[in-house]
């Protein structure tokens, strides 16, 4: 019996379903591939990037991970004392507080919020604080200081702060004070951090040096900077420390001794008081300054903190308040005929007891020149300089020349005779006084008799400084020894400070220290004649400068016997030599023999 077999097709959802099914392992496949490709990779980057950071940059994460646990802290030196004459302070130290920040600590973006909360407290521009961290680089690990000195009321809220001011470090240290404020600030000068150029030329500096940076701080820096050591600290996450691994101490500078006289420069700042002018008081036998002031002045403890702008504009301004006068060009009117009356001598055209015809006025070359009044009649050179004759000194200038002022002008120490660089200040200058070829060399004009004539009693080209001044009248009081002044007590009785022989005869000093000494006893100095102190010598001068007020100058010396101490005086605009420079001479003088004990004589 046969049997009849049959073969039904699929239908077309059986197909559809089966190749849906395929698609679908196939998918998983794929997405199994990937994600194994995907792991694998990412494994691959990690182990690569582990492996470049332990085998490739480890020594670098090694010492970037060391630094931020260890601080290197730097610890200042204690700047060394400067004293007056007899150990009395003029600069010294005090404890103060001053903000650091350490740059690495955070990001630059990070400190860009952290400057805006430190501004308002510290009143520093934010765009200041961030100036300043870049100036150092944000990579940099060593601290940076932004603010010093600050008070109590600033420091508190950053003392509260401080576990959100990372990289915020709030450190005590000796900052530099001076106690009298802007007494003798031209001989002081002030301080400051060491600038770029500073750090490049000196390495051992570390950054933020404290260094002088302006006159006798900055001559004897090397003496008194000391030098800085250092701490390693270890700290924690916050920047707190927690222990102490190593010190380095500093060393302390060594003090300094001045030739000043503090109460020498008391009175002479306090006589002189807000007058445009200078004083400057020598010892006549070894060239030691006794007082040196100039006005207008500066209080160098702003140097200290961060400079007001009302302050910057003070310094900065047309009163020139860093311009040390003493050590400034003036013309020397009559206390320059002291130069006129040693050339006419010394020249062999006069003679100590020569007699000249004096009148109210004279014509040379076809020129009036005058007199102060009516003439003196026939006189000698020590009532000329008692009287302080024109009419006297325009004949020993002209028969004498220009060259021969100049010869002996600068034999007493005026125009180039001083070492000006063993005082040690900014910009201190010579005088100068004039000859036909200097006139010609400079001003590119021809020399008349009228120069001579001017030059004769101080006025024309004529130059000097108060410093000079004080020097030739020291050479005229000592015996004709020109001293060498100086500031360091350490260069007194040196070679470098020794006085220097002058080539003047003795009979033509002893003539001349007569006539001051006249000057004081009958002339136009018999101010000083009181008793309050030993008689003296001295010079007055009123100096004319064409459309201002006359300059008050005054020069002088004490004892008339044995003289100890010599004066120059000059008072910007302050007319009459014997109205405003000579009292202030007195003064200083006073102050002088009251500390030796002389006792004031009644008239």
């Amino acid at each position: 019996m046969a049997v009849e077999f049959s073969v039904k097709p699929q239908s077309d959802n059986w197909n559809k379903t089966n190749w849906q099914k395929s698609a679908q392992r196939r998918g998983r496949l794929y997405q199994g591939i990937f994600l194994m490709c995907l792991v694998t990779g990412l494994l691959g980057l990690n182990v690569f990037r582990l492996a470049q950071l332990q085998l490739v940059q480890g020594n670098y994460h090694r010492l970037r991970a060391e630094n931020n646990r260890l601080r290197l802290m730097p610890v200042s030196a204690s700047r060394g004392n400067i004293f007056d004459r007899e150990g009395k302070i003029l600069a010294g130290n005090r404890t103060s507080h001053s903000i650091y920040l350490w740059p690495n600590e955070q990001t630059p973006q990070a400190w860009q919020k952290t400057a805006k909360f430190l501004s308002p407290i510290l009143k520093i521009p934010s765009a200041d604080i961030l100036k300043t961290l870049e100036k150092v680089g944000y990579n940099s690990a060593l601290p940076v200081k932004i603010s010093q000195d600050i008070k109590p009321a600033t420091f508190i809220p950053l003392v509260e702060q401080g576990e959100n001011l990372q990289g915020v470090e709030l450190r005590s240290e000796l900052i530099r004070h001076y106690p009298n404020n802007s007494l003798a600030s031209h001989v002081l000068g002030y301080i400051g951090e060491a600038s770029l150029k500073q750090l490049k030329a000196n390495p051992q500096y570390p950054m933020g040096m404290i260094i002088g940076q302006m006159a006798m701080e900055r001559f004897a820096n090397s003496q008194l900077e000391g030098i800085w050591g250092n701490r390693v600290i270890e700290v924690n996450a916050k920047g707190e420390e927690i222990q102490e691994l190593g010190v380095n101490n500093s060393t302390p500078g060594e003090s300094v001794k001045l030739t000043l006289d503090l109460d020498l420069q008391q009175t002479a700042e306090k006589t002189l008081a807000d007058r445009v002018g200078a004083v400057v008081a020598l010892n006549v036998n070894t060239g030691e300054i006794l007082a040196m002031t100039s006005f207008p002045k500066f209080d160098p403890n702003i140097f200290t903190r961060r400079i007001t702008s009302k302050e910057w504009s003070y310094l900065q301004g047309q009163d020139q308040p860093f311009l040390n006068r003493a050590v400034q060009g003036y013309p020397a009117g009559s206390t320059f005929k002291i130069v006129t009356s040693v050339a006419g001598m010394e020249s062999g055209n006069f003679s100590p007891n020569s007699i000249l015809s004096t009148s109210s006025a004279l014509n040379i070359g076809g020129v009036v020149f005058h007199e102060h009044g009516a003439g003196y009649g026939a006189i000698g050179f020590r009532d000329a300089l008692a009287y302080s004759s024109n009419t006297f000194f325009y004949q020993v200038g002209v028969k004498s020349g220009a060259e021969a002022m100049a010869k002996w002008g600068k034999e007493l120490g005026i125009g180039g005779s001083i070492n000006l660089k063993l005082l040690g200040l900014d910009d201190a200058n010579h005088g100068q006084i004039p000859t036909p070829e200097m006139k010609k060399k400079v001003y590119n004009e021809d020399w008349y008799i009228g120069d001579t004539v001017t030059m004769s009693i101080g006025q024309g080209l004529v130059l000097v400084t108060p410093l000079e001044l004080a020097v030739m009248v020291s050479t005229v009081a000592n015996g004709g020894l020109r001293v060498q002044p100086h500031l360091l007590a350490s260069q007194t009785n040196t070679p470098q400070t020794k006085p220097i022989k002058t080539a003047i005869h003795p009979e033509t000093l002893d003539i001349i220290r007569e006539g001051l000494i006249e000057v004081v006893k009958k002339g136009t100095g018999k101010s000083l004649n009181d008793g309050s102190i030993p008689l003296s010598g001295g010079k007055t001068g009123t100096v004319e400068i064409p459309g201002h007020p006359d300059n008050s100058m005054y020069v002088g010396f004490a004892p008339a016997e044995r003289p100890e101490i010599a004066i120059a005086v000059i008072v910007e605009g302050g007319g009459f030599g014997a109205v405003s420079a000579a009292p202030i001479a007195h003064e200083v003088f006073k102050t002088y023999f009251q500390k030796q004990g002389f006792s004031a004589k009644k008239k």
